[in-house]
């Protein structure tokens, strides 16, 4: 398929458009619902935060940063579902992709997490989940396999994603 498609966009003079095409192609299915979630392994607030580490658990994997304003109305909600559902087997992760921690540490001390966040300066876990917008969350099943995803975040999307991690720690057992 790549050569075809690679001899076609030569032709054409689009080989660049071909290659992009695949790479977002392959990208995206790293990502699609009924794959497993690409590893994170992020030096985090309270050490490392290793994803592979939290299997067994149902992980609301959250790309956030600190210039974003719906990451403000969802970080109380994500403190409300970590408490609500962290006994069942929920565990929140908020990767910040700020490019200074600076940045990140002056949004949580205006408004603190009470479940794990991991700094992403460099930007490479976002790619590799193939993240678009802030935020961004990921809810990834006890088995490491992606559930759903969500971008943005709104007061009335609340119910929905709460539905979401109530349907995957049922489908843990838990």
């Amino acid at each position: 398929m790549f050569v075809s498609c690679l001899e076609s966009t030569l032709r054409l003079g689009r080989a660049a458009l071909c290659a992009a095409g695949l790479a977002t192609a392959v990208a995206a299915h790293a990502v699609d619902v009924g794959q497993p979630a690409p590893a994170v392994k992020l030096a985090g607030v309270q050490g490392t935060v290793d994803l592979a580490a939290l299997r067994g658990q149902v992980v609301y994997l959250d790309f956030w940063a600190s210039w974003c304003g719906p990451c403000r109305v969802s970080f109380p909600w994500m403190n409300q579902m970590q408490a609500r559902y962290g006994a069942r087997g929920l565990q929140v992760v908020g990767v910040s992709v700020d490019a200074k921690r600076e940045d990140a540490d002056k949004f949580l001390a205006q408004l603190p997490a009470n479940f794990l966040i991991a700094f992403d300066p460099a930007g490479d876990t976002p790619k590799r989940y193939a993240i678009k917008g802030m935020p961004t969350a990921v809810l990834i099943g006890a088995d490491g396999q992606v559930l759903h995803r969500h971008s943005g975040f709104r007061e009335n999307d609340q119910q929905g994603l709460e539905a979401a991690i109530v349907a995957a720690l049922k489908q843990a057992g838990r």
